[in-house]
């Protein structure tokens, strides 16, 4: 008999709670009973209609990570077994009460993790590290900006930057959190009009988009990176070339959802080398802005709408 589980659908660009039957896991995956899954920007554009999952994930239950207990695991499976606690990165699925993880794409969570903080986790640290250290080459003793950076994302690479030993200048729209960004690890938290006055930047982190991105191509170093990540403010951009040409800088982006199986395995491989340790120490960690059940999902895509967080919204099951 399939059992069913409970699951965010989209339909018509509305959240739905609809009863489905249980994923049943391929060779290589992981059956995972969700306690937790963060939401992401990626998720409202997906309800609006214009950011399809990737081929093999769940067209209509959106989810781009979560946390929880592995129950059932495919025939090729020999890094979990049932009862581990796992997070990790998923192409679509995760808001539900069972969702699917292929076993090399899985991390495990630490034992004294909340299953908030792990369902808040994945998609924002691995975002945050493949982007400043792969895509940016942060290195130690760099000045490197990250705008929009109260958010998930934001926040995660505040405190990777800082632990790599970085210079770390947030960009953070509202007044009232820049005090916040900084316990994270910024030397400087400020509004986006000051960043001519804390450059130049060897790696700008764009969280914001095209407005931000123009404007702090004149303050950036020579051999400066900028790695674009977010473009909620605009994706489209004018650009004065010699701003590239006589410093040498390199502008590039990056996702994760579309990538292959084998370069979605290199980075959580890399995650679980170069984070997870930090994590498990103590020296990072996941700001949780608001929690809601799965039953809420509709509400809390509202409130990540709304802006001014602080850290991750969470979709909550059970404990």
């Amino acid at each position: 008999m399939v059992n069913a589980m409970e699951a965010a659908i989209i339909r018509d660009a509305e959240l739905h709670i609809e009863t489905r039957d249980d994923p049943t896991p391929g060779s290589t995956e992981l059956l995972v009973a969700v306690h937790a899954a963060g939401l992401n920007a990626a998720d409202l554009v997906q309800r609006a209609g214009f950011y399809p999952a990737p081929a093999g994930s769940p067209p209509d239950i959106p989810g781009m990570e979560l946390a929880g207990e592995v129950v059932a695991v495919g025939s090729q499976v020999t890094l979990f077994a049932p009862g581990d606690r796992v997070m990790g990165v998923v192409g679509g699925g995760a808001q539900a009460t069972m969702a699917l993880i292929d076993e090399a794409h899985a991390l495990r969570i630490p034992p004294s993790m909340p299953w908030p903080e792990a369902g808040g986790f994945p998609e924002a640290f691995t975002t945050a590290f493949d982007a400043l250290f792969t895509r940016g080459a942060l290195t130690m003793g760099e000045r490197v900006l990250i705008s929009g950076a109260a958010g998930g994302v934001g926040t995660a690479a505040v405190q990777l930057a800082a632990a790599a030993g970085a210079t770390v200048v947030a960009t953070v729209r509202d007044e009232a959190r820049r005090a916040d960004v900084a316990e994270l690890g910024a030397n400087v938290a400020i509004g986006p009009e000051s960043v001519a006055e804390h450059g130049p930047y060897d790696v700008v982190l764009e969280l914001v988009g095209a407005p931000s991105l123009t404007s702090v191509l004149p303050h950036m170093a020579t051999e400066g990176r900028a790695v674009v990540i977010g473009v909620g403010a605009g994706s489209k951009v004018e650009l004065n070339l010699f701003q590239l040409m006589m410093p040498r800088i390199r502008i590039g982006g990056a996702t994760l959802r579309a990538r292959t199986r084998t370069e979605k395995a290199n980075v959580a491989r890399a995650v679980t080398r170069h984070v997870l340790p930090l994590l498990e120490a103590g020296r990072i960690r996941v700001p949780v802005c608001d929690t809601y059940p799965l039953a809420d999902a509709a509400t809390a895509y509202e409130r990540f709408g709304t802006g001014k967080k602080f850290g991750k919204v969470v979709l909550v099951n059970g404990a």
